[in-house]
Order: structure tokens, then C-alpha cells, then sequence
């Protein structure tokens, strides 16, 4: 069986904190996914990544309490209990040191939740989907049409 390479464990567990920021996903867990004490784990995953777990989990917090500000109409206590955080306090102060202003000032900055359209996935993935490459015609590379002797 081929090793794994150490940064592998590293990367599921900031996996994990991607996918379950909001479940109460904290650094204990990523390192017991990374299977390494929590000293360690939070001393190599600032070297791989340049920024603590904490920090890191606090940062994806943020960003989508963000995309919640500018999406929604929700209050701000229910997004910051959405994204995973429990002081209402402590995420307006951590928002307002990452974004320049309030929640609430960054919401009026963009229009309401209401008036933003709503895409369906469905059409998302249909206009995002690729096209398929077709052959460029360059001149003089596929031979003109003969004409028609009358």
C-alpha cells in the first residue's frame, strides 16, 4: 500500500470544516479527522494553509454569513446561528474586523433578499454546462466547395 503523503490529512479535515461549518464542526474534530493530537494538528495546519483552524472555520463562517446578508431577508441572530455561531456579540464584532462594517450596514449596502432572482439549479447547470470544441475553420485549410459546371 502506497503512503499517503501528510498533507492529504490536512486537507480532509479542512474538507470537513468546508462541509460542516455550520454543524458546530470545531478544531478537535478536524484533527481527530486528520488523526493527530490538537496541538499538532493546529501547529501543521497553520503551516500548510498559512492561518489557524479556528481562524480558518471563523473565515468560512464570515464569508457565508455574507452571502446570507446579501441573499436574504433573515435577521442577523438567525444567520449568525446558521452559520455555526453562538454570540450574536462576538459575530458582529469577528464580521465588522473582516468586512469593514456591521452586518447590518453591509446588508443595506446591497439590495434586499426579495429582490434578488432566484435562478433554479436546474438552469444554473444547464448554462454552465461545457460546449463541446469544434474544429476552428482556418482559410485555405478545408478545401472551397468546386463549383458546378453548367
Amino acid at each position: 500500500m502506497k503512503p499517503v503523503h501528510p498533507i492529504r490529512h490536512l486537507v480532509r479535515a479542512r474538507d470537513l470544516a468546508d462541509l460542516r461549518y455550520a454543524t458546530g464542526v470545531d478544531v478537535e474534530a478536524m484533527a481527530a479527522a486528520a488523526g493527530l493530537s490538537k496541538a499538532h494538528f493546529s501547529r501543521e495546519f497553520k503551516r500548510a494553509f498559512g492561518e489557524t483552524p479556528h481562524q480558518y472555520l471563523l473565515t468560512r463562517r464570515l464569508e457565508r454569513a455574507a452571502a446570507l446578508l446579501r441573499s436574504t431577508d433573515r435577521s442577523v441572530a438567525t444567520i449568525c446561528l446558521d452559520v455555526g455561531l453562538t454570540s450574536v456579540g462576538s459575530f458582529t464584532s469577528s464580521f465588522t474586523r473582516a468586512f469593514g462594517k456591521s452586518p447590518m450596514a453591509y446588508r443595506a449596502s446591497f439590495p434586499p433578499g426579495s429582490a434578488v432572482w432566484r435562478v433554479p439549479p436546474c438552469m444554473v447547470r444547464q448554462v454552465a454546462r461545457p460546449v463541446p470544441m469544434r474544429p476552428a475553420v482556418v482559410p485555405g485549410m478545408i478545401p472551397a466547395p468546386k463549383p458546378r459546371g453548367d
